[in-house]
Protein backbone atom coordinates (compact mmCIF):
# COMPACT_ATOMS: atom_id res chain seq x y z
CA UNK A 1 0.00 0.00 0.00
CA UNK A 2 1.45 3.34 -1.07
CA UNK A 3 -1.71 5.46 -1.00
CA UNK A 4 -2.36 5.99 2.69
CA UNK A 5 -5.06 8.55 1.99
CA UNK A 6 -6.98 5.97 -0.02
CA UNK A 7 -6.49 3.39 2.73
CA UNK A 8 -7.88 5.74 5.36
CA UNK A 9 -10.71 7.08 3.17
CA UNK A 10 -11.58 4.52 0.44
CA UNK A 11 -14.53 6.51 -0.89
CA UNK A 12 -12.29 9.52 -1.44
CA UNK A 13 -10.17 7.63 -3.96
CA UNK A 14 -13.23 7.14 -6.16
CA UNK A 15 -13.56 10.90 -6.52
CA UNK A 16 -9.92 12.01 -6.28
CA UNK A 17 -7.68 9.97 -8.51
CA UNK A 18 -3.97 10.27 -9.25
CA UNK A 19 -1.37 9.07 -11.73
CA UNK A 20 0.75 6.77 -9.59
CA UNK A 21 4.38 7.31 -10.54
CA UNK A 22 5.97 8.04 -7.16
CA UNK A 23 8.06 5.40 -5.37
CA UNK A 24 6.36 5.32 -1.98
CA UNK A 25 6.75 5.12 0.91
CA UNK A 26 10.01 7.00 1.04
CA UNK A 27 12.42 5.65 3.67
CA UNK A 28 13.30 7.17 7.03
CA UNK A 29 16.80 6.90 8.45
CA UNK A 30 17.93 7.51 12.03
CA UNK A 31 21.03 9.46 13.07
CA UNK A 32 22.70 10.50 16.31
CA UNK A 33 24.01 14.07 16.35
CA UNK A 34 26.28 15.53 19.00
CA UNK A 35 25.83 19.19 19.90
CA UNK A 36 26.91 21.41 22.75
CA UNK A 37 23.67 20.45 24.53
CA UNK A 38 24.26 16.71 24.22
CA UNK A 39 23.31 13.85 21.91
CA UNK A 40 20.16 14.09 19.82
CA UNK A 41 18.24 11.64 17.65
CA UNK A 42 17.51 13.07 14.21
CA UNK A 43 15.48 11.23 11.60
CA UNK A 44 15.57 12.02 7.90
CA UNK A 45 12.54 11.46 5.68
CA UNK A 46 13.99 10.78 2.25
CA UNK A 47 11.65 12.51 -0.14
CA UNK A 48 14.76 12.96 -2.24
CA UNK A 49 13.84 9.43 -3.40
CA UNK A 50 10.19 9.93 -4.38
CA UNK A 51 10.91 8.58 -7.86
CA UNK A 52 13.62 6.59 -9.59
CA UNK A 53 13.65 9.23 -12.34
CA UNK A 54 13.62 12.46 -10.35
CA UNK A 55 13.00 12.85 -6.65
CA UNK A 56 11.96 15.70 -4.39
CA UNK A 57 8.70 16.92 -2.92
CA UNK A 58 7.09 17.97 -6.22
CA UNK A 59 6.53 14.37 -7.32
CA UNK A 60 3.81 13.82 -4.71
CA UNK A 61 1.92 16.91 -5.91
CA UNK A 62 2.26 16.12 -9.60
CA UNK A 63 0.62 12.71 -9.24
CA UNK A 64 -2.72 14.43 -8.59
CA UNK A 65 -2.16 17.36 -10.93
CA UNK A 66 -1.23 15.28 -13.98
CA UNK A 67 -4.25 13.05 -13.44
CA UNK A 68 -6.51 16.12 -13.45
CA UNK A 69 -4.80 17.37 -16.63
CA UNK A 70 -5.48 14.03 -18.32
CA UNK A 71 -9.12 14.01 -17.19
CA UNK A 72 -9.60 17.47 -18.69
CA UNK A 73 -8.17 16.42 -22.03
CA UNK A 74 -4.95 18.44 -21.87
CA UNK A 75 -2.15 17.76 -24.34
CA UNK A 76 0.26 20.25 -22.80
CA UNK A 77 1.07 21.41 -19.28
CA UNK A 78 2.52 24.79 -18.40
CA UNK A 79 3.98 26.04 -15.15
CA UNK A 80 6.06 28.80 -13.57
CA UNK A 81 9.26 29.14 -11.59
CA UNK A 82 12.71 30.63 -11.39
CA UNK A 83 15.36 29.52 -13.89
CA UNK A 84 16.69 26.89 -11.49
CA UNK A 85 13.25 25.77 -10.30
CA UNK A 86 13.07 22.16 -9.15
CA UNK A 87 9.32 22.30 -9.64
CA UNK A 88 9.58 23.40 -13.26
CA UNK A 89 12.17 20.71 -13.95
CA UNK A 90 10.12 17.99 -12.26
CA UNK A 91 7.07 19.07 -14.26
CA UNK A 92 9.03 18.88 -17.52
CA UNK A 93 10.55 15.48 -16.69
CA UNK A 94 7.24 13.83 -15.83
CA UNK A 95 5.42 15.57 -18.67
CA UNK A 96 7.86 13.85 -21.03
CA UNK A 97 7.32 10.51 -19.29
CA UNK A 98 3.54 10.81 -19.47
CA UNK A 99 3.26 12.08 -23.03
CA UNK A 100 2.50 15.77 -22.44
CA UNK A 101 4.14 18.73 -24.12
CA UNK A 102 5.52 21.20 -21.58
CA UNK A 103 5.96 24.96 -21.36
CA UNK A 104 7.86 26.56 -18.48
CA UNK A 105 7.64 30.29 -17.78
CA UNK A 106 10.90 31.07 -15.99
CA UNK A 107 12.10 34.19 -14.18
CA UNK A 108 15.66 35.24 -13.43
CA UNK A 109 17.22 34.42 -10.05
CA UNK A 110 20.56 34.58 -8.27
CA UNK A 111 23.12 32.24 -9.79
CA UNK A 112 23.42 28.86 -8.11
CA UNK A 113 25.67 25.94 -9.09
CA UNK A 114 22.86 23.78 -10.49
CA UNK A 115 21.24 26.23 -12.91
CA UNK A 116 23.25 25.25 -16.00
CA UNK A 117 22.53 21.56 -15.45
CA UNK A 118 18.83 22.36 -14.99
CA UNK A 119 18.67 24.36 -18.22
CA UNK A 120 20.63 21.64 -20.03
CA UNK A 121 18.05 19.08 -18.93
CA UNK A 122 15.19 21.28 -20.14
CA UNK A 123 16.89 21.56 -23.52
CA UNK A 124 17.39 17.80 -23.66
CA UNK A 125 13.72 17.22 -22.83
CA UNK A 126 12.54 19.73 -25.42
CA UNK A 127 10.83 21.94 -22.84
CA UNK A 128 9.41 25.13 -24.30
CA UNK A 129 11.20 27.77 -22.21
CA UNK A 130 9.72 31.26 -21.96
CA UNK A 131 11.28 34.27 -20.23
CA UNK A 132 8.84 35.48 -17.58
CA UNK A 133 8.76 38.39 -15.15
CA UNK A 134 10.43 41.77 -15.30
CA UNK A 135 8.94 43.95 -18.02
CA UNK A 136 7.54 41.10 -20.08
CA UNK A 137 3.93 41.51 -21.17
CA UNK A 138 2.29 38.65 -19.29
CA UNK A 139 -1.07 38.88 -21.04
CA UNK A 140 0.65 38.66 -24.41
CA UNK A 141 2.65 35.64 -23.23
CA UNK A 142 -0.48 33.89 -22.02
CA UNK A 143 -2.23 34.49 -25.34
CA UNK A 144 0.75 33.23 -27.32
CA UNK A 145 1.69 30.19 -25.28
CA UNK A 146 -1.51 29.07 -23.57
CA UNK A 147 -4.54 29.83 -25.70
CA UNK A 148 -5.93 27.15 -28.01
CA UNK A 149 -3.16 24.68 -27.13
CA UNK A 150 -5.15 22.33 -24.86
CA UNK A 151 -2.95 23.42 -21.95
CA UNK A 152 -3.40 22.62 -18.27
CA UNK A 153 -1.79 25.37 -16.19
CA UNK A 154 0.02 24.25 -13.03
CA UNK A 155 0.52 26.96 -10.39
CA UNK A 156 3.93 28.05 -9.13
CA UNK A 157 5.43 25.21 -7.11
CA UNK A 158 2.44 23.00 -7.87
CA UNK A 159 0.80 24.75 -4.94
CA UNK A 160 -2.97 24.50 -4.96
CA UNK A 161 -5.41 22.43 -2.92
CA UNK A 162 -5.05 19.55 -5.37
CA UNK A 163 -1.26 19.55 -5.17
CA UNK A 164 -1.34 19.79 -1.39
CA UNK A 165 -3.28 16.50 -1.29
CA UNK A 166 -0.03 14.75 -2.18
CA UNK A 167 1.39 15.83 1.16
CA UNK A 168 -1.77 14.96 3.05
CA UNK A 169 -0.94 11.47 1.88
CA UNK A 170 2.66 12.02 3.00
CA UNK A 171 1.55 12.87 6.54
CA UNK A 172 -0.51 9.69 6.71
CA UNK A 173 2.44 7.78 5.26
CA UNK A 174 4.68 8.97 8.07
CA UNK A 175 2.01 8.04 10.62
CA UNK A 176 1.93 4.50 9.17
CA UNK A 177 5.72 4.26 9.41
CA UNK A 178 5.57 5.35 13.05
CA UNK A 179 2.83 2.80 13.78
CA UNK A 180 4.93 0.08 12.12
CA UNK A 181 7.96 0.98 14.24
CA UNK A 182 10.01 2.13 11.24
CA UNK A 183 10.67 5.43 12.97
CA UNK A 184 9.80 7.13 16.23
CA UNK A 185 7.21 9.85 16.70
CA UNK A 186 9.04 13.17 16.17
CA UNK A 187 8.37 16.14 18.40
CA UNK A 188 9.22 18.42 15.49
CA UNK A 189 9.50 18.23 11.71
CA UNK A 190 11.74 20.69 9.85
CA UNK A 191 10.79 21.38 6.24
CA UNK A 192 11.74 24.03 3.68
CA UNK A 193 8.74 26.29 3.11
CA UNK A 194 8.64 27.77 -0.40
CA UNK A 195 5.25 28.04 -2.05
CA UNK A 196 3.79 26.31 1.02
CA UNK A 197 1.92 23.40 -0.57
CA UNK A 198 4.07 20.74 1.08
CA UNK A 199 3.76 22.38 4.49
CA UNK A 200 -0.01 22.75 4.17
CA UNK A 201 -0.64 19.18 3.08
CA UNK A 202 1.74 17.68 5.62
CA UNK A 203 0.11 19.61 8.47
CA UNK A 204 -3.32 18.34 7.42
CA UNK A 205 -2.09 14.76 7.09
CA UNK A 206 -0.56 14.81 10.56
CA UNK A 207 -3.76 16.30 11.99
CA UNK A 208 -5.90 13.60 10.36
CA UNK A 209 -3.57 10.96 11.81
CA UNK A 210 -3.89 12.50 15.27
CA UNK A 211 -0.15 13.11 15.63
CA UNK A 212 0.92 15.92 17.97
CA UNK A 213 4.07 16.68 15.94
CA UNK A 214 4.86 20.35 15.40
CA UNK A 215 6.00 21.44 11.93
CA UNK A 216 8.72 24.08 11.73
CA UNK A 217 8.23 25.66 8.30
CA UNK A 218 11.45 27.42 7.29
CA UNK A 219 10.61 30.20 4.85
CA UNK A 220 12.81 30.21 1.75
CA UNK A 221 10.67 32.27 -0.67
CA UNK A 222 9.96 35.99 -0.91
CA UNK A 223 6.95 37.37 0.94
CA UNK A 224 4.95 37.76 -2.27
CA UNK A 225 4.86 33.96 -2.44
CA UNK A 226 5.06 32.86 1.21
CA UNK A 227 3.06 34.42 4.03
CA UNK A 228 1.43 32.87 7.11
CA UNK A 229 -2.05 34.11 6.27
CA UNK A 230 -1.83 32.66 2.75
CA UNK A 231 -0.67 29.34 4.18
CA UNK A 232 -3.65 29.30 6.51
CA UNK A 233 -6.03 29.96 3.62
CA UNK A 234 -4.47 27.12 1.63
CA UNK A 235 -4.90 24.75 4.57
CA UNK A 236 -8.54 25.77 5.00
CA UNK A 237 -9.26 25.46 1.26
CA UNK A 238 -7.68 22.00 1.12
CA UNK A 239 -9.65 20.80 4.14
CA UNK A 240 -12.86 22.24 2.67
CA UNK A 241 -12.32 20.39 -0.59
CA UNK A 242 -11.45 17.13 1.17
CA UNK A 243 -14.50 17.39 3.45
CA UNK A 244 -16.76 18.05 0.47
CA UNK A 245 -15.45 14.91 -1.24
CA UNK A 246 -15.41 12.71 1.88
CA UNK A 247 -17.80 13.68 4.66
CA UNK A 248 -15.95 11.60 7.28
CA UNK A 249 -13.05 14.06 7.10
CA UNK A 250 -13.77 16.61 9.85
CA UNK A 251 -14.30 20.10 8.49
CA UNK A 252 -12.48 21.54 11.54
CA UNK A 253 -9.22 19.73 10.69
CA UNK A 254 -7.50 23.03 9.82
CA UNK A 255 -7.80 24.13 13.44
CA UNK A 256 -5.90 21.03 14.57
CA UNK A 257 -2.78 21.68 12.49
CA UNK A 258 0.42 22.68 14.29
CA UNK A 259 2.88 24.91 12.42
CA UNK A 260 5.62 27.27 13.58
CA UNK A 261 6.42 29.80 10.88
CA UNK A 262 10.15 30.56 10.72
CA UNK A 263 11.61 33.63 8.97
CA UNK A 264 14.99 33.57 10.71
CA UNK A 265 16.94 31.52 8.13
CA UNK A 266 15.85 33.28 4.95
CA UNK A 267 19.39 34.65 4.54
CA UNK A 268 18.21 37.83 2.89
CA UNK A 269 16.45 36.52 -0.19
CA UNK A 270 15.42 33.67 -2.44
CA UNK A 271 18.53 31.67 -3.43
CA UNK A 272 20.65 34.01 -1.29
CA UNK A 273 23.37 32.24 0.70
CA UNK A 274 25.12 32.93 3.97
CA UNK A 275 27.74 31.06 6.00
CA UNK A 276 25.13 29.42 8.22
CA UNK A 277 23.44 27.84 5.20
CA UNK A 278 26.74 26.70 3.69
CA UNK A 279 27.81 25.13 6.97
CA UNK A 280 24.48 23.30 7.24
CA UNK A 281 24.84 21.83 3.74
CA UNK A 282 28.39 20.71 4.57
CA UNK A 283 27.27 19.17 7.87
CA UNK A 284 24.45 17.25 6.17
CA UNK A 285 26.90 15.75 3.71
CA UNK A 286 29.61 14.83 6.20
CA UNK A 287 27.46 13.71 9.13
CA UNK A 288 24.16 12.54 7.60
CA UNK A 289 25.34 11.48 4.14
CA UNK A 290 22.67 13.54 2.39
CA UNK A 291 23.21 16.14 -0.32
CA UNK A 292 21.32 19.40 0.17
CA UNK A 293 21.38 22.72 -1.67
CA UNK A 294 21.47 26.30 -0.46
CA UNK A 295 18.14 27.63 -1.77
CA UNK A 296 15.73 25.38 0.13
CA UNK A 297 16.90 22.41 2.15
CA UNK A 298 20.16 23.95 3.39
CA UNK A 299 18.17 26.66 5.15
CA UNK A 300 15.83 24.13 6.77
CA UNK A 301 18.85 22.16 7.99
CA UNK A 302 20.42 25.35 9.33
CA UNK A 303 17.31 25.95 11.46
CA UNK A 304 17.40 22.40 12.80
CA UNK A 305 21.09 22.62 13.75
CA UNK A 306 20.57 26.00 15.40
CA UNK A 307 17.76 24.61 17.53
CA UNK A 308 19.81 21.55 18.49
CA UNK A 309 22.48 23.87 19.84
CA UNK A 310 19.84 25.65 21.91
CA UNK A 311 18.59 22.32 23.22
CA UNK A 312 14.87 23.05 22.83
CA UNK A 313 13.90 20.56 20.11
CA UNK A 314 12.51 17.76 22.25
CA UNK A 315 13.56 14.13 22.35
CA UNK A 316 13.27 13.42 18.63
CA UNK A 317 13.21 15.56 15.49
CA UNK A 318 12.74 14.76 11.81
CA UNK A 319 14.22 16.54 8.81
CA UNK A 320 12.06 16.25 5.69
CA UNK A 321 14.48 16.18 2.76
CA UNK A 322 12.63 17.68 -0.20
CA UNK A 323 15.64 17.90 -2.58
CA UNK A 324 16.08 15.50 -5.49
CA UNK A 325 18.99 13.08 -5.12
CA UNK A 326 18.59 11.32 -8.47
CA UNK A 327 21.32 12.19 -11.01
CA UNK A 328 20.39 14.32 -13.99
CA UNK A 329 21.62 13.06 -17.36
CA UNK A 330 25.10 14.04 -18.51
CA UNK A 331 25.19 15.83 -21.85
CA UNK A 332 28.94 15.94 -22.54
CA UNK A 333 28.67 19.49 -23.83
CA UNK A 334 26.91 18.34 -27.02
CA UNK A 335 23.62 20.15 -26.51
CA UNK A 336 22.36 22.76 -28.92
CA UNK A 337 21.08 25.88 -27.20
CA UNK A 338 18.33 26.22 -29.76
CA UNK A 339 15.15 27.06 -27.88
CA UNK A 340 16.99 28.78 -25.05
CA UNK A 341 15.74 32.36 -24.55
CA UNK A 342 18.64 34.72 -25.18
CA UNK A 343 18.09 36.28 -21.75
CA UNK A 344 19.14 32.95 -20.18
CA UNK A 345 22.50 32.83 -21.93
CA UNK A 346 23.95 34.71 -18.94
CA UNK A 347 23.83 31.47 -16.94
CA UNK A 348 26.35 29.90 -19.33
CA UNK A 349 28.90 32.71 -19.08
Amino acid sequence: MTDYLESAYPKLAEKLRKRSFASLPTPVTQHEIESSTGKHTVSVKHDDQTSTIYGGNKVRKLEYIFQRAKERGAKRVATFGAVGSNHALATAIFAKELGFECTCFLAHQKRTPGIRRTLDTHLKLGTELVRYGGRTNRLELYRRYLQQRQTWVIPLGGTCWLGAIGFVNAGLELAAQIAAGTTSLPDRIYIANGTMGSTAGLAIGLALAGLPTQIHAIRVADNQFARPEVLQRLIEKTVTMLSSLETSIPNDTASKTSIVWRDDFFAGGYAAVNDVTLEAVEFAKSSLDISLETTYTGKAMAALLHDLEKGDVGASVLFWNTYNSRPLPSHNGDLSHQGLPEQFERYYE
